[in-house]
């Protein structure tokens, strides 16, 4: 046999490269995801209609949280059993991430494009947590998301001791009763803005929520006797429309990990300690032990406050510490 013996087949029709080029979706139908759920995403679109969502191939390992603002391909109608698809995940004003303590595991994105971030613990039952609520301001001053403490159940205790840990912060603090939840101070802060809920299970976050929120009301829990700990009622996060703006429930986290975050990335939610560390030496830690660290001599000449910079300090050593 010789080559004139072998028959070529023509190619078949239709049998072109494959195209690198992509749909861009410039005209996709927009939307925020308000809940994920089994890798099924709740998007309200920009017209008043709430879809339900899957995530593009391509866009799984970048991942999608509550509040992303995505844009939307397929079937967005509301018919029963449709399902679109999310092609794309527009850029993250911010991102409120934990991480394990030992920072063995990769950042884990809760809630994106949030900007303030209000931290609910109770005065008692179950007891409060001050390394737990340096650990959210750490989170918040990253981030750039304004912090606002709010303390519940302040009729079973008075939370004077606890509060005064954070005398040195830029931190809002609002007082609540089981009777009296103060919800005028509250609301307030929510207009026009988005804010997520955080706090470990059992200090009163989602019935707070829901009596922000009455026409969205979530399960609540009760405190075990013996352990002193709440049980989780939020599996995931929510975000809500209300007063003007978006509040999040998230679900109730004892531990809260913050590994990867350094002093320099710190200091910016101090503004003032940011701009006398200019003349800090590079590389400087800015901790008590640090050789010619000038917020040391600043402090002493008064010119900055020795409190801010004792707050600072102590969140520095959240960050390398295991709560």
């Amino acid at each position: 046999m010789d080559e004139d013996d072998v028959r070529i087949r023509p190619n078949p029709k239709g049998s072109r490269p494959r195209t690198k080029r992509r749909p861009n979706f410039d005209d996709a139908i927009t939307g925020m995801v308000t809940q994920v759920h089994l890798a099924r995403y709740v998007v309200l679109l920009d017209d008043g209609r709430e879809v339900l969502a899957t995530l593009a191939k391509e866009l799984r390992k970048q991942g999608c949280v509550t509040c992303d603002r995505v844009a939307l391909a397929g079937d967005v109608s509301e018919t029963k059993g449709s399902l679109a698809r999310i092609v794309r995940i527009e850029p993250r004003t911010t991102a409120l991430s934990r991480s394990s303590d030992d920072g063995e595991i990769a950042d884990q994105t809760i809630v994106a494009n949030a900007d303030q971030l209000v931290i609910v613990m109770a005065a008692a039952n179950p007891e409060p947590r001050p390394r737990l609520v340096d650990r959210y301001l750490v989170a918040a001053y990253h981030q750039g998301l304004k912090p606002v403490l709010i303390m519940t159940k302040c009729d079973l205790q008075d939370p004077a001791d606890f509060v005064s840990n954070f005398e040195g912060f830029d931190l809002e603090i609002i007082k609540t009763r089981s009777d009296k939840p103060n919800l005028e101070a509250i609301t307030a802060l929510l207009e026009d803005h988005t804010t997520v809920f955080v706090g470990h299970s059992g200090v009163g976050k989602t019935t707070l929520i829901n009596q922000l929120a009455p026409d969205f009301q979530r399960a609540v829990g009760i405190v075990n006797d013996v352990t002193g700990r709440g049980k989780h009622t939020s599996s995931s996060a929510k975000a809500i429309k209300a007063h003007g703006g978006w509040l999040v429930d998230t679900p109730g986290i004892r531990t809260f990990g913050i590994a990867g975050i350094e002093p320099d990335e710190l200091i910016k939610g101090f503004s003032d300690l940011a701009l006398a560390s200019q003349d800090c030496p590079r590389g400087c830690s800015h901790l008590i032990d640090a050789p010619d660290c000038a917020l040391d001599a600043l402090s002493e000449e008064g010119q900055i406050s020795a409190l801010r910079l004792d707050s600072f300090r102590r969140l520095v050593d959240s960050i390398r510490s295991v709560d």
